[in-house]
């Protein structure tokens, strides 16, 4: 006999198959849910079903918060804030061994808080601190490993991307996640730079030091990101003590992000038409997968997959702890071979109302799935950011930027059981500004 929950595991089977044949995510999603409710309710029911859906995600004003802070992102990549961060932090540690791997994950840091993207900031930042690590004669392993996982900060430090898109699907305060995503990301950063530092302790080849930069010269380059960090601090800083609603920060960010571009003189219509194009390209095809994710969402839901794990995990009586390694597992696992958003949207619907039956955050549970979802960035076969360096470095391996990654791995399984056994790392500063 055919049942509900048997569709639907063939409906998660075949939305698996769909993606690694090369099917664009948001379409997966869309098709596996429509077929699924036209299977399990009638033609007409699904059909109605998209529409609401839809057409209440097209008319969402929350969902403005996405548009506005790309566009924000794409201004200030046209004011030429793109190497700054790693500039300053290059001229206070450069001289230090594995010091333009620290000033690597530094400007990871500083620009994923202006891209709110892990390949965008990988991307950048490797245009921008390869070439310097490769002048001083670092081992390309090494260098290539920080940049790789330096990159997947974009990710999790806000206005983070992969948070918005949660928040949404999961209806959960963008804010709060914001807010969760803060300590997560320092000490994610600091996890980093402790490996580097112990790397080069160990093997001082990796990370040769360079010249000591002069004070002279580190002023100018702490003035440079000054604009950039204090636009940052005033749009997050804002949300976070509630100034504004997450969607207002972000249309005080796109206009403060277009003064800094009239203030160093990149104010043109060249590059505003850039980003308002690019900004376009990039909401369309996320509002395409927010649709098909809600929808593929109802889909499980109908099927009854979430309450059907859920009580197996409950009849397992191992307690909660044991539940997230199992899920962490599991999400470690797809991220082989998923890239992070289809991760996220595939797993959120099934993994979410198992956390709130467990009686965990479902903040705690966003911070949780973005950080694994991170790790899928970089750990093979897929690994994207691996992808894009070795697309800027085309004669550095794959090999040799995979086995540079290792010791970064280490620290980022630490760092998700440190997450994992300390929720208030992510639930303290939302319980704070609340």
């Amino acid at each position: 006999m055919i049942t509900p929950e048997l569709i639907g595991f063939a409906g998660i089977l075949l939305l698996l198959i769909l993606l690694a044949v090369g099917i664009p995510i948001g379409i997966g999603l869309a098709l596996v849910g429509g077929v699924g409710l036209t299977l399990l309710l009638s033609p007409e029911a699904a059909l109605i079903k998209a529409g609401v859906i839809t057409f209440d995600t097209i008319s969402r004003y929350e969902l403005g918060v996405l548009p506005l802070f790309v566009l924000m992102a794409h201004l200030c990549f046209a004011a030429g804030a793109s190497r700054d961060f790693f500039d300053a932090a290059a001229r206070f540690v450069g001289h230090r061994r594995g010091g333009l791997a620290m000033a690597s994950i530094g400007g990871c840091a500083g620009f994923g808080a202006i891209s709110g993207s892990s390949l965008a900031t990988v991307a950048t930042i490797t245009s921008v601190a390869l070439p310097e690590m490769r002048k001083a004669n670092y081992a390309p392993s090494f260098a290539t490993g920080a940049l790789a996982a330096g990159g997947t900060l974009g990710s999790l430090i806000p206005p983070s991307g992969a948070l918005i898109v949660f928040g949404i699907i999961a209806e959960q305060s963008i804010g709060k996640l914001f807010a969760a995503a803060v300590i997560p990301g320092l000490t994610q950063a600091l996890f980093y730079l402790v490996a580097i530092a112990i790397l080069c302790r160990l093997n001082p080849l990796l990370g040769p030091p360079t010249t000591r930069a002069p004070w002279r010269e580190r002023w100018p380059a702490l003035r440079s990101i000054a604009d950039v960090g204090l636009l940052i601090i005033f749009v997050i800083g804002g949300l976070f003590v509630g100034w504004f609603t997450p969607t207002e920060a972000a249309s005080v960010g796109s206009v403060a992000a277009l003064l800094l571009c009239w203030r160093r003189g990149r104010l043109n219509w060249r590059a505003v038409s850039d980003a308002l194009q690019t900004t376009l390209r990039t909401t369309g095809m996320i509002y395409i997968v927010i649709i098909g994710a809600l929808l593929f969402a109802t889909f499980i839901s109908v099927t009854g997959i979430a309450a059907l794990l859920s009580n197996l995990v409950a009849g397992l009586d191992s307690g909660p702890t044991v539940a997230i390694i199992a899920m962490a597992l599991v999400l470690l696992l797809l991220g082989s071979f998923l890239d992070g958003l289809a991760l996220m949207l595939l797993t959120t619907p099934i993994f979410l109302p198992i956390t709130l039956d467990l009686g965990l955050s479902p903040i705690w549970f966003g911070i949780f799935l973005v950080r694994t979802m991170e790790i899928g960035f970089v750990h093979p076969p897929l690994g994207l950011n691996v992808y894009v360096i070795q697309g800027i470095a085309g004669d550095i391996p794959l090999g040799t930027i995979f086995r540079g990654i290792v010791p970064f791995l280490l620290a980022d399984f630490l760092h998700l059981a440190l997450l994992i056994a300390v929720p208030a790392l992510s639930l303290w500063l939302p319980g704070v500004i609340a």
